[in-house]
């Protein structure tokens, strides 16, 4: 099995890490990740600028090329430029912190799966539901199981990935895993105003998961309950319940 590995953290992360000595077990692993971190990029790609490419060492050995790109550049760079050979997998984390509701959206770690999806490889993003004192060791033994049963199952519909959150807690308190729908509004925003050395104004974006939209059959209450928390989501955004209102409009 050949693995591509990327992330919105940046290749020096813990959690890269993590994911690279676990999937290394069942694979050959390929790490193409940005050379520092880029979360919440979405899914942007560079058009711009040049991508710059190095070869990046960890524990005196090979680890994997850093970019100056996006996780979704990232991808697209691997699989168009820098591999000879197409994975069968393309992995996305370990994230610090949960990608839930709508933070899917803001996501580099979801969007470095969805760019796999487009390029018709099966993927996965996967989460550690904290920002604090993360433990990896659970989630990258789960991702490889996971990526097994994905390798077994060959494909995924057209199109789709699967976004995975981890609950942070021992995991002999992981209650089991749920197939889950994504949860609507997760985060309450507000900007933190503040004033720096010399009295001017800047403002700094902030906020907490909220339970508000949150469904009991979504994900945002599954990892509450500590529960794995998997959800497939689509590339495609069509609102297909709304097109024939829609054209009702005469616009």
């Amino acid at each position: 099995m050949n693995i591509l590995l990327t992330n919105d953290d940046g290749i020096f992360s813990e959690g890269i890490r993590a994911l690279y000595e676990s999937l290394s077990q069942i694979g050959s692993v390929t790490i193409v990740a940005p050379d520092s971190e880029r979360s919440a990029v979405g899914h942007a790609i560079t058009l711009s600028d040049p991508l710059r490419v190095k070869e990046v060492n960890r524990g005196g050995k090979f680890f994997g090329y850093a970019t100056t790109g996006t996780p979704a550049d990232c991808v697209k760079l691997a699989i168009r430029a820098l591999l000879k050979k197409k994975p069968d997998l393309v992995v996305s984390g370990i994230n610090l912190g949960p990608n839930v509701g709508y933070s899917v959206l803001y996501s580099g770690t979801v969007s470095g799966a969805t760019e796999g999806a487009i390029l018709g490889i099966p993927s996965f993003a996967i989460s550690l539901a904290t920002f604090t004192n993360p433990d990896y060791s659970f989630a990258a033994e789960f991702a490889k199981k996971l990526s097994r049963q994905m390798f077994d199952h060959k494909k995924l519909p057209k199109g789709t990935l699967l976004n995975v959150n981890i609950p942070a807690v021992e995991k002999k308190r992981i209650k089991g895993v749920r197939i889950v729908q994504q949860s609507g509004r997760a985060v309450e925003e507000r900007f933190d105003k503040r004033e720096d050395p010399r009295k001017r104004i800047y403002y700094w974006l902030t906020g907490e998961i909220i339970k508000s939209d949150a469904k009991e059959d979504a994900d945002i209450e599954t990892i509450r309950k500590n529960y794995i928390s998997i959800t497939p989501i689509h590339c495609n955004m069509t609102d297909y319940d709304f097109i024939d209102t829609l054209k009702t409009w005469g616009i």
